[in-house]
């Protein structure tokens, strides 16, 4: 793909309005230019009386969308650069302009969708996977916490499967997504091309998803919704592995060793986020998340986790403080303190 070719790809087919994203090298992540692209077009689109529903896919197979740029954001949090905190204010705005769309907004999970892939097509009302989709909320091991939205979808998975996901970064398959309720109908790659023409001619977007869908097959995180209830299900983080290591099968152990190999401070602030979320509005949530990344944007771990992971790739980072049992309660608290007059501009709404 040339520098010239646009990230976003819109265009208007009968009745929906289509927007692709279009970095396939990159993994279609996100960019601030793509945000500030897309949310005056879904607002256009919104009171657009030609546009009924509106379709967001991806270039290739590989990936919807892989998350946000992470090197981008990187750069700029060393640099001082205001856009590390614009990219997420105004990322944040687009989830909740997504979750709040008038019209049908129909996401074709085709591929890895991560980050803020997740918060560009999990919020919206028709989530279609297919084949290829890998979903996870990876965040906790770069030193960030499940956001775009997490703190409000991740309590509202089955059981306790939200907060595995999100202390782990866990990854699903497309049968997977349906069970968890991340997505809603499973769709062949293949067939997506007339899905698309299906949805263009206009009528109702849910008879001509249902057309195209088929079974994705038996979930595999059905079956270990058991343990993960059981070692989840509890009342601390601490009492969580504990659980883990007293079961000692290779599944437990190895899902402790995974918690405490992330980031301790982004694992502490994920477990409470997530418990918070399961009683707040969308807003809320969002206002919440906004919180905590502009703590998170000047703390130590964002940025070794990024260098370890993305940059050098060592896979060895080293978090500050270095343990679990180092992240006191009172530093917790201060990532979740009101951020004042900076708070993340949104109006109170009371629809959960």
């Amino acid at each position: 793909m040339s520098s010239e070719e646009p990230q976003l790809i819109v265009e208007r087919r009968g009745t929906a309005g289509l927007i692709t994203l279009n970095r396939p090298r990159a993994l279609n992540a996100l960019t601030l230019d793509m945000v500030r692209e897309m949310h005056p077009l879904l607002d256009r689109w919104a009171v657009d009386p030609g546009v009924d529903r509106v379709i967001v896919d991806s270039t290739g197979d590989k990936a919807f969308c892989a998350g946000g740029d992470i090197r981008a954001l990187y750069d700029w949090g060393r640099a001082g650069d205001p856009n590390v905190i614009n990219f997420y204010r105004e990322e944040y705005l687009l989830n909740v302009a997504i979750k709040r769309y008038p019209k049908p907004y129909i996401a074709l999970m085709n591929g890895i969708t991560m980050g803020g892939g997740v918060g560009v097509s999990v919020h919206g009302s028709h989530r279609v996977a297919t084949e290829n989709l890998t979903f996870a909320m990876p965040e906790t091991g770069i030193g960030l916490f499940p956001d775009v939205g997490g703190t409000y979808f991740l309590p509202r998975c089955p059981g306790e499967i939200g907060l595995f996901l999100g202390l782990t970064g866990g990854r699903l398959k497309a049968a997977d997504a349906l069970y968890a309720g991340i997505a809603d109908s499973f769709v062949a790659a293949d067939r997506l091309a007339d899905l698309r023409g299906a949805l263009a001619e206009g009528g109702n977007v849910v008879a001509a998803i249902a057309a195209f869908a088929t079974d994705p097959g038996d979930a595999a995180i059905a079956a270990q919704q058991p343990r993960i209830d059981r070692a989840f299900g509890a009342a601390s983080l601490s009492e969580i592995l504990d659980r883990l290591d007293s079961d000692g099968d290779a599944w437990s152990v190895n899902t402790a060793k995974t918690i405490r190999a992330k980031s301790p401070t982004s694992v502490r602030l994920a477990f409470r986020q997530i418990r918070e979320g399961a009683d707040l509005s969308f807003e809320d949530c969002m206002r919440l998340e906004y919180r905590l990344v502009n703590r998170v944007m000047k703390a130590h771990d964002f940025y070794e986790g990024t260098r370890a992971v993305v940059i050098d790739k060592d896979q060895a980072p080293k978090w500050q403080p270095e343990s679990l049992d180092a992240v006191t309660n009172e530093l917790i608290d201060e990532y979740f303190g009101s951020l004042g007059d900076d708070e993340l501009p949104l109006q109170a709404m009371n629809g959960k």
